[in-house]
């Protein structure tokens, strides 16, 4: 599988948007710098991506601070050895707590490999990951593009992508999940750079803190 590993595979994913979307050259010329934004796999970036789901990015932050002062370290078996109560003080909420433990459980029974993951394709490294409880397709999609450097990897049920998409395509109505997927389909095979621009487009632009990551 190619993967996103550079800046210059940024750089040829842009060109290829910019000629198959005139939106999207648009978007490219006023978004500014688009990161590559990667992270080694493994359960540490999977936790942090899980820790901002629904939160701005200083909110995530603060729960990973507080989360390995806690832990000492984040790791599937420092977090399964701390309580219910220890993780609610560390300000998680009983949902969050529970999906990291079932899935540092997963990781360290042998049932779920996110290194291995990130060499699949991505529909069946997405329904590996979302047959844990507490991971979602978000979750899940979030990891390939940034630990997998998955090429065409499409979140599209992200609010800011949603919302940047509708900025940049001259859309009325934010689009949702299942309209937005239809609209990325013509990014393919570069859905994973189009998020990528789409992000930094709604943080310029926009003025909103897009990053998914605490990047």
């Amino acid at each position: 599988m190619r993967r996103i590993d550079s800046s210059e595979d940024i750089a040829e994913g842009l060109s290829a948007l910019a000629h198959c979307d005139s939106h999207l050259a648009r978007a490219i010329a006023l978004a500014g710098p688009v990161p590559l934004r990667r992270k080694p796999p493994g359960y540490a970036a999977l936790a942090e991506i899980i820790l901002s789901q629904m939160v701005s990015k200083a909110s995530a932050n603060a729960l990973w601070r507080k989360l390995e002062l806690a832990a000492g370290e984040i790791s599937p078996a420092s977090v399964l050895n701390l309580s219910p109560e220890t993780l609610r003080a560390a300000g998680l909420s009983r949902a969050k707590a529970e999906t990291l433990q079932r899935v540092g459980k997963a990781v360290l029974a042998g049932e779920l490999d996110l290194e291995h993951l990130c060499a699949l394709d991505g529909l069946e490294a997405i329904g590996a990951m979302t047959a844990i409880k507490g991971v979602g397709p978000w979750t899940a999609e979030v990891y390939l593009l940034f630990c997998a450097g998955h090429p065409d990897i499409f979140p599209a049920g992200d609010v800011a992508l949603q919302s940047a998409a509708a900025h940049v395509l001259g859309l009325e109505v934010r689009p949702q999940l299942r309209e937005l997927s239809d609209l990325a389909a013509r990014w393919s095979p570069w859905r994973g750079v189009a998020a990528r621009l789409l992000w930094a487009y709604y943080a310029e632009i926009m003025r909103r803190d897009a990053t998914p990551l605490g990047a």
